[in-house]
């Protein structure tokens, strides 16, 4: 499988930088793999696998305290993972015999041996993306300010949405490829749609990121090869509440505005350490989660706190996007509160083109 692209140029793989792990990954193909051996690092362990593969008639051969399950009898894999607790999976180790060889480098927990084999559309998918956009509307006008990106895929005549393709990227090991390969073709389809006054929001995970100065660089050789004004680039960080390392996370959002761009954080009030994001790394923008936006309304007990993160916000000079506005109540209050922006379903579903706003958020702000 490779997220090779042919238009990066050539200098990106120059002296000093070589050749990122996000520009080509080609793992072995899983079509010649024979069997799984899988490996318990316990006697306990092992004698419940024992036991949970014979329930499930599954032969087996013993290999020096592994078990090798052969490609013909995986079906009941699944249901024998299903035998043991999340803690349990976390212990059980497989890697691929190919022919007659284990590959040890491809060593992984069971479970997600199991969501690779699962996912077999996974590299037909990733090269048939499509994007999706949802509309960010300024509150002080009633017009988009812009779009957000959300990754889809085609495959079999469905499209297969942005969580379960970051699952099966994960699972097949390709997560840095696929983030990269997927910001791109984001930039290619979608920015060419907009308007020459509206922004488009790329969501990246850091965690996918090592060195920006290498990993960025197909990034912004993309932007240029469609002629983007970097400030109208939003990139957006999800999940950053599971990525510990605030000094690399921080090196990134540099990178991205030494180019010019703006960086945007997400699920503001999601997690005990959003403050400590918030005031360290200054994005241009943030997002409140959702859970603090749905059914807002003027009695409601998280309203002081959802008052004092904008306010926190608006003291950093940063501008604030209210996610997840599926009411006309939920928008009044916001709009109350100060937020600059708002997305959700009562303004504009995600959609395969730039799409105005709904005509029920447009006569809301005639009402106005």
């Amino acid at each position: 499988m490779q997220f090779h692209d042919p238009a990066s140029p050539s200098h990106l793989n120059g002296p000093g930088l070589g050749l990122c792990d996000c520009q080509v990954v080609a793992p072995r193909e899983l079509g010649d793999m024979t069997a799984l051996s899988v490996r318990a690092p316990s006697s306990h362990l092992r004698r419940k696998l024992t036991v949970l593969l014979a329930a499930h008639d599954v032969p087996v051969v013993m290999e020096e305290g592994s078990v090798q399950v052969r490609r013909e009898d995986f079906g009941p894999l699944e249901a024998v993972l299903a035998g043991f607790s999340r803690t349990e999976r976390a212990d059980l180790l497989a890697a691929p015999w190919f022919g007659p060889e284990m590959d040890a480098w491809q060593m992984a927990p069971l479970d997600q041996w199991m969501q690779r084999l699962t996912t077999p559309w996974f590299e037909s998918a990733s090269e048939h993306l499509r994007f999706h956009l949802q509309p960010i509307v300024a509150l002080s006008s009633g017009q988009v300010y812009g779009y957000e990106a959300l990754v889809r895929a085609e495959h079999d005549g469905a499209l297969i949405g942005a969580w379960p393709l970051l699952q099966a990227a994960a699972a097949h090991g390709q997560a840095r490829a696929f983030d990269a390969h997927a910001r791109k073709t984001a930039i290619r389809q979608a920015y060419p749609q907009l308007r020459t006054d509206q922004q488009l929001f790329l969501n990246f995970a850091p965690g996918v990121v090592y060195n920006p100065d290498i990993c960025l660089q197909t990034t912004f050789a993309t932007c240029r090869e469609v002629g983007a004004d970097f400030s109208r680039l939003v990139f957006e960080v999800t999940e950053s509440e599971a990525f510990p390392d605030l000094k690399l996370l921080r090196s990134i959002l540099e990178r991205y505005r030494q180019e010019g761009a703006l960086v945007a954080l997400d699920d503001l009030g999601a997690g005990q350490t959003s403050l400590s994001y918030l005031a360290e790394l200054k994005p241009d923008i943030v997002k409140l989660d959702r859970a603090l936006v749905s059914g807002l309304h003027s009695e409601d007990r998280r309203l002081p706190l959802v008052t004092a993160l904008i306010g926190y916000a608006h003291d950093l000079g940063i501008r604030v996007v209210a996610e997840g506005i599926e009411t006309a109540g939920e928008l009044t209050q916001i709009m109350a509160l100060g937020v600059d922006y708002a997305q959700g379903y009562f303004l504009g579903r995600p959609g395969p083109g730039a799409a105005d706003v709904l005509p029920e958020a447009a006569a809301f702000w005639s009402a106005q």
